[in-house]
């Protein structure tokens, strides 16, 4: 069989609100993200593990999932 041509989905997550007063546990998810400041992006592909992740912290930031790196 031929192996079709899937796209790789990314996610784009933007840091809106602070940790601060949050579990230690959050303020590390978001550092394990690779975000360290307040309205920063990073885009990272939508693996099972980023998404987890994100689940845990998102009354924390903003997503959108983009079919492309920007």
């Amino acid at each position: 069989m031929a192996k079709k041509n899937n796209p790789e989905k990314f996610v784009k997550i933007t840091y809106v609100k602070s940790a601060i007063g949050r579990e230690e546990r959050q303020k590390k998810t978001i550092r394990s993200l690779g975000i360290r400041k307040l309205n920063q992006t990073v885009v990272h592909r939508a693996t099972p593990q980023i998404l987890g992740m994100i689940k845990s912290v998102e009354h924390l930031v903003n997503y959108e999932f983009v079919d492309k790196e920007a």
